[in-house]
Protein backbone atom coordinates (compact mmCIF):
# COMPACT_ATOMS: atom_id res chain seq x y z
CA UNK A 1 0.00 0.00 0.00
CA UNK A 2 1.51 3.47 -1.28
CA UNK A 3 1.53 6.56 1.34
CA UNK A 4 1.40 10.10 0.74
CA UNK A 5 1.76 12.78 2.99
CA UNK A 6 -0.04 16.24 2.37
CA UNK A 7 1.39 18.86 4.53
CA UNK A 8 -1.64 21.43 5.69
CA UNK A 9 0.01 23.07 8.45
CA UNK A 10 -0.29 26.47 6.07
CA UNK A 11 -3.93 25.68 5.39
CA UNK A 12 -5.14 25.20 8.94
CA UNK A 13 -5.37 28.69 9.31
CA UNK A 14 -8.13 28.41 7.26
CA UNK A 15 -10.11 26.70 9.93
CA UNK A 16 -10.74 22.89 10.77
CA UNK A 17 -13.90 23.02 8.77
CA UNK A 18 -11.75 23.43 5.07
CA UNK A 19 -9.32 20.37 6.82
CA UNK A 20 -12.75 18.06 7.36
CA UNK A 21 -13.71 19.00 3.65
CA UNK A 22 -10.81 18.37 2.06
CA UNK A 23 -10.45 14.74 3.24
CA UNK A 24 -13.98 14.02 2.49
CA UNK A 25 -12.87 15.52 -1.11
CA UNK A 26 -10.15 13.42 -1.17
CA UNK A 27 -12.15 10.04 -0.18
CA UNK A 28 -14.93 10.87 -2.35
CA UNK A 29 -12.93 11.44 -5.24
CA UNK A 30 -9.35 9.61 -5.03
CA UNK A 31 -11.51 6.22 -3.23
CA UNK A 32 -8.59 5.79 -0.61
CA UNK A 33 -8.05 5.81 3.19
CA UNK A 34 -6.84 9.45 4.76
CA UNK A 35 -5.99 9.92 8.27
CA UNK A 36 -5.71 13.74 9.56
CA UNK A 37 -2.76 14.06 12.04
CA UNK A 38 -1.80 17.28 13.43
CA UNK A 39 0.18 19.05 10.58
CA UNK A 40 -0.43 16.53 7.79
CA UNK A 41 -3.21 14.32 5.60
CA UNK A 42 -2.01 11.01 4.73
CA UNK A 43 -3.20 9.23 1.75
CA UNK A 44 -3.04 5.44 1.74
CA UNK A 45 -4.19 3.64 -1.46
CA UNK A 46 -3.03 1.55 -4.61
CA UNK A 47 -1.84 2.59 -8.38
CA UNK A 48 -2.95 5.63 -9.37
CA UNK A 49 -4.90 6.70 -7.10
CA UNK A 50 -1.74 7.92 -4.75
CA UNK A 51 0.06 9.21 -7.33
CA UNK A 52 1.94 12.64 -6.70
CA UNK A 53 0.73 14.01 -10.10
CA UNK A 54 -2.90 12.88 -9.00
CA UNK A 55 -3.28 13.68 -5.70
CA UNK A 56 -1.71 17.50 -6.63
CA UNK A 57 -4.10 17.70 -9.57
CA UNK A 58 -7.36 16.99 -7.17
CA UNK A 59 -5.60 19.16 -4.42
CA UNK A 60 -5.46 22.51 -7.25
CA UNK A 61 -9.16 21.19 -8.21
CA UNK A 62 -10.17 21.51 -4.92
CA UNK A 63 -8.73 25.28 -3.75
CA UNK A 64 -10.28 25.87 -7.16
CA UNK A 65 -13.38 24.94 -6.12
CA UNK A 66 -13.65 26.56 -2.79
CA UNK A 67 -12.29 30.27 -3.87
CA UNK A 68 -8.71 29.26 -1.67
CA UNK A 69 -6.55 28.97 -5.20
CA UNK A 70 -5.77 33.13 -5.19
CA UNK A 71 -4.32 32.32 -1.41
CA UNK A 72 -2.40 28.39 -1.62
CA UNK A 73 -0.60 26.51 -3.97
CA UNK A 74 0.43 22.86 -4.09
CA UNK A 75 3.83 22.56 -4.32
CA UNK A 76 5.69 19.00 -4.08
CA UNK A 77 8.44 18.63 -1.23
CA UNK A 78 10.47 15.55 -0.39
CA UNK A 79 9.37 11.65 -2.00
CA UNK A 80 5.84 10.96 -1.18
CA UNK A 81 4.92 14.30 0.34
CA UNK A 82 3.02 17.29 -1.31
CA UNK A 83 2.62 20.91 0.62
CA UNK A 84 -0.06 23.20 0.50
CA UNK A 85 1.66 26.53 0.82
CA UNK A 86 0.28 30.16 1.14
CA UNK A 87 1.20 32.12 -1.66
CA UNK A 88 3.27 35.71 -0.79
CA UNK A 89 0.92 38.29 -1.62
CA UNK A 90 2.14 41.80 -3.51
CA UNK A 91 2.04 43.73 -0.07
CA UNK A 92 3.82 40.82 1.77
CA UNK A 93 7.13 40.83 -0.98
CA UNK A 94 7.14 44.94 -0.68
CA UNK A 95 7.42 44.90 2.71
Amino acid sequence: MVETRINISELKSEGSEVINQLTDFLKEKAKVEVETTADAIIVKGEGKNVSKKHLRILLKRFLHQNELKDYFRVIGEKENTLMVKEKKTAEEEEE
